[in-house]
């Protein structure tokens, strides 16, 4: 049975890069979404006009639902139909289509880094930082805002230091991720470069880690987000998993902390917007692992429909405080899902609504 409101019950979405694979996932998550509709898919003019069953080469085990392979891709116009615009485009491309669908009064939610440390560009985790949704208010878009997402990787290590920040606040951070081939897209690391390798640099990566967690963790004010004061370093490795990254963190507290005290933060987590009821929230954010060989990507990445980040190998560090494993699925949690995730909180908010109302009655 269909338990879904009808479709002219639920806001219309548009999908940017919706060929790629971050497409594919957004239009596997929101096929059956309680509050989304989509309303159109957008890609390269080599995809417009065929059916999206012709011009997509559907990669997922999920089928593909068939009224989707029958709708016609069109171009990254931003005249098509959309109230919310969900960006899975690669970042060549994706900043003045992005901001172009803003200006014409989308919502843009973005996984392409051009916008994520805009000034006045939330760089979002909604567990984490639900506050710094208010920056779109300053946005120069009219009706229109762009809110992102961060990189796959920082999204679970930001989520398992959150709870820590909060609790004993963070001074540094040594990070090591061993990334899974999905994050590098389709076709990606070719076969004979990833199988029975290692290839330990990522490009960008170390970038992004060791500057967007101090965005996320910062504080919102009157000139924009002041970064979290903590020390950051990052290496990255592509290894031969298909979806699962894996981060070792080692961390610096400023307040003195036991094991148990850290565990007991971690499992108890609870974010702010628990009570929101969001469709894509999962009831735990952060599971805790106690088994000395957890977490494994095999094993936990599809924890809370793949939005769960699992933590575990909790142990004192003799070169900073603590050390631990973290593993979020990398195309859900770090991509699609938190995308659409994103877009749920700034509907639930009511500032999508404000925006439509006009910005000044925000400011006064």
């Amino acid at each position: 049975m269909n338990h879904l409101p009808p479709s002219s019950d639920r806001i219309s979405v548009v999908i940017l890069g919706a060929t790629g694979m971050v497409g594919q996932r957004l239009i596997e998550r929101l096929s059956r979404h309680a509050w989304f509709r989509i309303s159109a898919l957008c890609a390269s003019e080599h995809s417009a006009g065929k059916p999206y069953g012709e011009a997509a080469r559907w990669r997922l085990p999920t089928p593909l639902d068939p009224s989707i392979a029958q709708m016609r891709v069109q171009t990254c116009d931003p005249d098509v139909e959309g109230t919310i615009a969900l960006s899975g485009l690669d970042s060549a491309v994706a900043g003045p289509i992005e901001r172009s669908f803003a200006e014409a009064g989308h919502a843009v939610v973005s996984n392409a880094k051009n916008h994520r440390m805009d000034r006045d560009v939330p760089l979002l985790i909604p567990e984490v930082n639900p506050g710094h949704l208010h920056l779109i208010t300053r946005q120069p878009f009219g009706r229109g805002c762009v809110v992102t997402n961060p990189n796959c990787s920082t999204v679970g290590v930001v989520m398992a230091l959150k709870p820590l920040h909060d609790a004993f606040g963070v001074e540094a951070a040594d990070i090591t991720t061993l990334q899974a081939a999905s994050g590098a897209g389709y076709p990606g690391v070719p076969s004979l470069d990833l199988i029975d390798n290692v290839i330990p640099f990522i490009d960008g990566e170390e970038e992004k880690l060791a500057t967007e967690p101090k965005k996320i963790l910062g504080t919102l004010t009157d000139q924009g987000i002041e970064a979290a004061d903590m020390r950051l370093s990052a290496q990255c490795n592509r290894v031969p998993v298909i979806d699962g990254h894996i981060a070792c963190v080692k961390v610096g507290l400023r307040r003195r902390a036991t094991r148990q005290h850290v565990e007991e933060v971690l499992q108890n987590f609870r974010p702010e917007i628990a009570d929101l009821h969001l469709p894509s929230a999962p009831d735990q954010p952060i599971i805790y692992l106690r088994d000395d060989s957890h977490p494994q990507p095999r094993l936990h990445r599809d924890l809370g429909h793949g939005m769960t980040v699992s933590v575990g190998r909790l142990q004192e560090s003799d070169v900073l405080d603590f050390k631990f494993v973290v593993l979020s699925h990398n195309t859900i949690r770090g991509a699609a899902g938190a995308a659409i995730l994103n877009a749920e909180l700034l509907v639930r908010s009511g500032l999508r609504d404000v925006l439509w109302a006009g910005k000044n009655e925000c400011r006064s």
